[in-house]
């Protein structure tokens, strides 16, 4: 090959890489972020999470929907540390680490209709027997400030027996987001239901319905890891 005939190889491919490079960033811009840097997210709010000064802290490993099952295991957790340990109000953290499917418990009563998160995730409203138009999980039954007063665990109507998110926030649980599970589950939600958005733009818009109180972090594997080890929060998965 002669060396005009090399400078003429080279150069057509260092145009055609240039494509691709211009190509694949395109690409990346338009399909979104899988992972978060430190300086995108509410890291100050996590590090307040993580060294929260409370006696004890158990962090909850969440997967599965489960008909909202976990959150009675949160309730008793805290029942039984207050009344049958006589650990204080007050002294009790909880973090409830929502991943995998039961991330979606996460958002609003806009996003579940919107985007028929009940039917997807098989998710039943047992007052009509049809998938979930909105958020079972997240509302206190009655309303926290109907709830009764009363000042014993085995009251029905108290906030004791409460297994709603909102309930359970009311006595010191934090529910946790992860923004790389909504990020992979949005991508699987358009290509189930053909959606035209790109994948950022449901992102986004899910984002901007978290329901109130929740904390939406980089990663929710790497939040369980750092509350462990550097919070010392003890473990279970349900």
């Amino acid at each position: 090959m002669n060396n005009l005939s090399r400078r003429s190889l080279l150069s057509r491919a260092a145009v055609g890489f240039t494509s691709i490079g211009v190509f694949s960033a395109a690409l990346s811009t338009s399909e979104g972020q899988f992972v978060w840097k430190a300086s995108e997210w509410k890291l100050a709010e996590f590090r307040k999470l993580l060294n929260d000064p409370a006696r004890i802290k158990q962090v909850y490993d969440v997967v599965q929907i489960g008909d909202g099952r976990f959150l009675n295991n949160i309730k008793n957790s805290f029942n039984g540390l207050q009344f049958g340990f006589g650990v204080a109000d007050g002294q009790v953290k909880i973090a409830a680490a929502l991943h995998g499917p039961a991330n979606m418990l996460n958002y609003d009563d806009y996003v579940w209709e919107k985007y028929q998160i009940g039917k997807w995730r098989k998710v039943t409203d047992r007052a009509n027997g049809k998938p979930a138009v909105k958020n079972l999980f997240y509302n206190s039954k009655s309303g926290l400030k109907q709830k009764s007063v009363s000042t014993s665990p085995d009251d029905l109507d108290s906030v004791y027996q409460d297994t709603s998110m909102q309930g359970l926030q009311s006595r010191g649980a934090q529910f946790l987001s992860c923004h790389t599970a909504l990020e992979e589950q949005v991508r699987a939600l358009i290509s189930r239901r053909n959606l035209s958005q790109s994948p950022e733009d449901v992102v986004k818009d899910m984002l901007a319905h978290t329901l109130a109180g929740v904390l939406v972090v980089a990663s929710m594997v790497a939040a369980i890891a750092l509350l462990q080890a550097e919070g010392h929060y003890t473990y279970i998965t349900v």
